[in-house]
């Protein structure tokens, strides 16, 4: 690596004296073309492939180096087969150490790598033969790798930078430095940051790139951050810094995995293994959602389950390992980094999977809003695409009638924000449901009640405030339920009493308008509490407290007598209230505190006034 690019990326001492890369080591260099290469010097040899897993996953090509003194060895097929899994399919095959074989002998080797490429992503690549210590074929390699890269397109931008972390360490009078390859988006000096999964704000302090001070830093490029206010111990190789506010990061994903045809035995269910993604490692458990075990050389949908939170996106590609024995198993795809725990072997999970997998923007954003109601701007943070592309797709779904747009009076071609919510219609029609379910139960335990609490239905079902109103509001205009303010019920449920309930409610009802001011205590006429509360919401009583009701016309008479008084005196005492009506300081004192509850009424002192809202 040194005498291609001129720098020794061998950083540890014991990595200088045994001549072997252990640790992930950087550098770079110029091609013939004038661009500027960031290159990661991972370990070759098979004890340090969980190295190399940290450095290789933001890579756009490979060399494959190989000794001709020892040609391939076990660790190559490794190799080839991690750069398989993550889909690293540019790069070269570089023959090094040509200097010390016989041209006999280097012909074997190179017909032995040929056969051993066979079936790789490196089959059909070009071979460079090279000497470090002469410099014969460096030249040669350089001209390789310049035509290699020059059809590279750009990295792609979608204004959501990651930097996974594959080195940390301190420098005096700077702080914490740690650097990665960045994607998704540039990083500029003064920037707020946050490290996840640990979710630790920060600011860029400063950045370089390629040991030059940049005020920005673009994707593709291999970059070192200066971090604002935070200690080493806080962060770890593995650890990502992205922008704030929509990288969340998860203990469970849904992917697509692929077992390596030479793995030695099929991947099971509740497998443990050592998951690999950007630059972290961790230990999972694996769910196998549509078989009962994946064959080497076989796919399958797969449920990942970790002990500790990870920092993944869709689309991420990831490898898994054997524990012990370490050896590479497969890898594959994220596809949800955030799903629902699934059951196994359900066709309607496999089919939502295989959606999300197909990549367009509006079956990503379908699949999304599947189960609950989002906001436009949790959408952007959710879903690795521009946001440009969501709300594009979010048009054209809510065009076809696919989604639904949670806000009074929207239609189709309503101006989207982003704090409105969007829901899909199968989830629109799956929570009325389990509403109207829930009133029916709800009435038939309770029948003398109108309905149920508003936030109890919403704590149930388990929905944001703002949009479980609009989607309240929109099922009452369809007259799917009733809305009646701080309750919901059916729309055809009704307060009806038996012949018996009716006659003792008469009753009563005929004694209170016998003795308005004073009432008496629904207890005498063997009214429980339930069918006084049955009367307060039907409208025929108000129910001051359990043993204080007044008949609906005599409350409405009282408070407006109140309010003239004060009207013309300018407030009432509980004494004047007393006397006014006839009554005892008992009632007296309960109504007017219900007053002073219902905001007709403000105490002041020993007085009552109008309040402003009566």
């Amino acid at each position: 690596m040194q005498a291609l690019t001129g720098i020794d990326p061998d950083r540890l001492t014991e990595e200088k004296e045994r001549q072997l890369t252990i640790d992930l080591g950087f550098a770079w260099f110029d091609l013939p073309s004038g661009r500027q290469v960031s290159v990661v010097d991972v370990p070759g040899h098979e004890r340090f492939i969980k190295n190399m897993l940290a450095g290789v996953g933001g890579i756009d090509a490979a060399l494959l180096v190989i000794a001709a003194d020892e040609g391939p060895m076990p660790q190559t097929e490794e190799h080839l087969d991690i750069l398989g899994l993550l889909e690293i399919e540019r790069g070269l095959v570089v023959l090094t150490k040509i200097d010390m074989v016989e041209p006999e002998w280097r012909e074997l080797v190179v017909e032995e790598i040929r056969e051993r490429l066979q079936g790789s992503p490196f089959a059909n690549a070009e071979m460079i033969a090279v000497s470090a210590l002469k410099g014969d074929g460096i030249d040669e390699l350089r001209q390789a790798l310049d035509h290699l890269l020059s059809d590279i397109p750009p990295h792609t931008e979608i204004g959501k930078p990651r930097l996974p972390i594959d080195r940390v360490f301190s420098v005096t009078g700077f702080g914490t430095i740690v650097t990665g390859t960045l994607l998704g988006g540039p990083l500029e000096v003064g920037q707020d940051i946050e490290l996840q999964p640990s979710g630790i704000k920060t600011r860029v302090r400063g950045l370089q790139s390629h040991q030059q001070k940049v005020e920005k830093a673009l994707p593709g490029r291999r970059t070192a951050v200066n971090l604002t206010g935070v200690s080493v111990d806080d962060v770890a190789r593995g650890d990502v810094i992205t922008a704030p506010g929509w990288l969340k990061p998860t203990t469970m994903l849904d992917a697509r995995v692929r077992v390596v045809e030479n793995a030695p035995f099929a991947l099971e269910q509740n497998d443990e293994v050592d998951f690999f993604v950007g630059s972290s490692e961790t230990v999972a458990r694996v769910t196998l959602l549509d078989a009962e075990k994946i064959e080497p050389g076989n796919e399958g949908w797969i449920q990942i389950r970790f002990p500790k939170q990870v920092a993944a996106v869709r689309g991420d590609r990831f490898i898994v390992r054997r524990p012990s024995p370490s050896e590479t198993i497969g890898g594959g795809l994220v596809i949800d980094p955030h799903p629902r725990r699934h059951r196994r072997f359900r066709k309607e999970v496999i089919e939502g999977l295989e959606a999300l997998a197909s990549g367009s923007p509006q079956e990503i954003l379908l699949q999304t809003l599947e189960h609950k109601p989002w906001e436009l701007r949790e959408l952007y943070r959710a879903i690795t695409l521009p946001e440009e592309d969501v709300r594009s797709a979010a048009y054209e779904l809510l065009a076809s009638e696919d989604i639904i747009h949670l806000k009074r009076g929207a239609t189709p071609e309503s101006e989207l924000t982003p704090a409105d919510y969007l829901i899909a219609w199968p989830a629109y029609r799956d929570t009325l449901d389990r509403i109207q379910k829930m009133l029916g139960e709800y009435h038939q335990k309770s029948p003398l009640r109108k309905g149920m609490a508003k936030e109890e239905v919403r704590s149930r079902i388990d929905m944001p405030q703002r949009a479980f109103e609009e989607l309240v509001a929109r099922a009452a205009d369809a007259s799917a339920i009733a809305d009646e303010g701080n309750i919901i019920r059916k729309p055809q449920h009704q307060i009806q009493f038996t012949d018996d309930q009716r006659k003792r409610i008469d009753r009563y009802l005929q004694a209170l308008q016998e003795q308005p001011f004073s009432p008496p205590s629904p207890s005498q006429f063997d009214l429980d509490n339930e069918l006084v509360m049955a009367l307060n919401e039907t409208g025929e009583v108000v129910r001051i407290d359990e043993s204080i009701v007044f008949p609906r016309s005599t409350f409405d008479d009282m408070k407006q007598q109140v309010l003239d008084l004060i009207d013309q005196n300018g407030s009432i005492t509980l004494a004047q209230f007393r006397d006014h009506f006839g009554t005892s300081r008992k009632y007296a004192q309960a109504v007017l505190e219900y007053f002073d509850h219902h905001r007709i009424t403000r105490r002041v002192g020993d007085e009552r006034v109008r309040n402003v809202h009566a």
